[in-house]
Order: C-alpha cells, then structure tokens, then sequence
C-alpha cells in the first residue's frame, strides 16, 4: 500500500505536466498526496475496522465501502477526484454510476495485502470497485491491480504475473515502454492506463525504477505511479526507506495514523 501512495504522491506534479522521460528529481518539494491516496487509505480503514472476516473466508459489506469513501471525501474535498465521483460524493444517493475511470484501481492496493487468498482478493476488489465503478471494465481494473500486487506478494514471478493476467483479465501487456511512450496521451479509463501501469512495473528492476517507468509514459501520471508502485512494493519487498520517510513526510496526521495502523498489521 506505501508504494501505491509514493506513486501518487510522487507523480502528482506530472499528471498535467507529462515528461516522457525516467529523468527527473524524485523528491520534488511540490509533490503532494492526491485522492489516490485518499482513497486508499479509506479503503484501508474500512478493513482495519471490519470484524466480518477473521477467518478469511468472509466479504465486507459494501455499505462500508460507500460510508468511508463519502467520509474520506468530505475530509479532503480538494483532492483532485473526478468529477462523477464528487457529484457522488455530494449525493445522498449510494448507487453506482457505472464508471470504468481508474479510479477503482488506484485504490485497491490494501485489498491485495489484506487478504491471504487469491479468490477472496479478486471477488473483495470488485466489492470496493462496484459501489461507485459498477461498470464491467471499472471492476476489471480493480481486480487485476489487486491480483497483480497479491500475486507479486507472494513469490510468483514476472513471467507468471503477466501471463495470469493477460489470461485472466485479457489486457494486452505486450507493448513495451519505447512503444507505449511516444504516442501516449492523457487516459484515465482502467482499459487506457492499468495495463501500461502494469507494464511499467515488468519492465523495472527495483522499486525506484519501477515509479520512474510509470511517470515516464505521461498520461494520467500519478494515478499510474500509485497502480505500479503497489505492485512494484509487493514485489521487491517494500519501499526504499528514503522514499518511505519522504511519503510519510507528505501525509497529514490522520492519513499517516491509518498507513502506520495498516502496515503495522498487515505487513509485519
């Protein structure tokens, strides 16, 4: 969950401002947490809060989902959310508006740590994602950014990452980064920016690298940074501790107390 925070943060000066290159200073005073993070770490309460599965065997219910997310958004109203997400946000209504925006990805990181079992990640991711992105591709995203950070997690490799989900999920992760990169524009649907996030991590070779990749193909850069960084955190065994103390440097009290609770017992 800490990598898909530094991703966002990280990548926020650049989501409007795209560099097509791995070339920039990481730890820019202007950087700043987005609602990605948000988000995230509403999710991350949600489950620090549930009691429904000590066994891990059982769902949270979805109202929790809406509850935290309306909560979170009246806490931070100025985040950057998208636009349908704050006429929700706004609303007494808890009815989905069928989005496929990334949104539902950019979130799901905590899913992924949590849960010990591959089934109960994919069918919890798309419980967070419906509330608000009911559409077919919104849940698609959630769930593979998910079962890529648990699978990373939990020792498979590279080659096998790629392919459960080229399979599973049937995004193209063939392209590589050269091809990607000079032609890519500004996409903030899971279909347009959650297989290149995904890409940007197979084509890394640590963590720092893996962020650099993501942000380096521009589009919708932080929210693709925080999807790559939660899979590359996973994977090669955390966050770098220089990066770890900036992104905790970044984060207000209340959203430093949840990462602290979270990552205390989940990743001890």
């Amino acid at each position: 969950m800490l990598g898909a925070i530094a991703g966002d943060i990280i990548g926020s000066i650049y989501e409007f401002d795209n560099i097509k290159t791995k070339d920039f200073y990481l730890f820019d005073d202007r950087c700043h947490f987005t609602d990605d993070t948000v988000l995230t770490l509403a999710v991350a309460e949600v489950i620090l809060n549930a009691d429904e599965f000590p066994d891990q065997t059982k769902y949270i219910d979805k109202s929790q989902y809406t509850q935290q997310f309306k909560s979170y958004y009246g806490e931070y109203p100025y985040a950057g959310y998208g636009g349908n997400f704050v006429n929700w946000a706004n609303s007494s209504s808890i009815e989905p508006y069928n989005s496929w925006g990334n949104g539902s990805a950019m979130r799901v990181s905590p899913i992924a740590s949590a849960f010990d079992h591959l089934e109960i990640v994919i069918e919890e991711a798309g419980h967070s994602a419906e509330v608000t992105h009911n559409h077919p591709e919104g849940i698609k995203g959630a769930q593979a950014t998910a079962v890529s950070i648990f699978l990373a997690r939990t020792g498979y490799d590279k080659t096998t990452i790629k392919s459960y989900i080229q399979n599973t999920f049937g995004y193209n992760l063939e392209q590589t980064l050269d091809e990607i990169r000079p032609t890519y524009e500004y996409d903030i649907s899971c279909q347009g920016s959650v297989p290149q996030a995904i890409i940007a991590f197979l084509e890394s070779t640590d963590f720092e690298d893996a962020i650099r990749n993501a942000i380096s193909i521009g589009g919708d850069s932080d929210t693709i940074a925080c999807i790559t960084g939660g899979i590359a955190e996973a994977f090669y065994g955390g966050v770098p501790e220089d990066i770890a103390e900036w992104v905790f440097n970044k984060l207000d009290d209340h959203l430093w107390a949840i990462t602290d609770k979270f990552m205390s017992q989940y990743y001890a």
